[in-house]
């Protein structure tokens, strides 16, 4: 399971940028989570856009209701199972999720107030069906490559 939550201000983000970001952001995960663009394993991506009115964000102390420009900010929280996630798979996601974006909003790179949080939520610590998952029963779905799988066993002590 994965959930990305774009926060942005009320009218950034087009529907059709919406539309391109739902698939395209859970690609920027997906794929280096399980080491292979899984069809099956899309159902465990969510991608919610929230938005706020410029008088709800602020930047450098002052809210973007205020700023004398139009400031880009965005903040992108990506919230996943505890996996093998060494600091160049998260590099390597928080890389594609900026890039994504960008391409997103017609942009040739991300904005500099574009800022992503990567959260790993610990073994035991997510739920839903009506009880605690696990990432190791997915291990054997056929979603993860050998490579990957492997690696997850290994930081997790499986």
């Amino acid at each position: 399971m994965t959930i990305i939550t774009v926060n942005a201000p009320k009218g950034r983000l087009s529907l059709e940028q919406r539309r391109e970001l739902a698939e395209t952001l859970t690609d920027a995960v997906l794929v280096p989570e399980v080491g292979q663009p899984a069809p099956a394993a899309r159902v465990g991506f969510q991608v919610h856009f929230a938005e706020r009115e410029r008088d709800m964000m602020a930047i450098g102390g002052r809210l973007l209701s205020d700023a004398d420009r139009e400031l880009d900010v965005m903040v992108i929280d990506i919230a996943v199972m505890d996996a093998a996630w060494q600091p160049d798979v998260r590099a390597l996601v928080i890389e594609r999720v900026l890039a994504t974006l960008a391409a997103a909003c017609e942009l040739e790179k991300p904005s500099p107030t574009w800022w992503v949080n990567f959260r790993v939520i610990d073994e035991g610590s997510w739920g839903s069906s009506g009880g605690v998952l696990s990432v190791l029963p997915l291990l054997d779905s056929g979603v993860f490559t050998e490579e990957r799988a492997k690696a997850v066993r290994a930081a997790l002590g499986a």
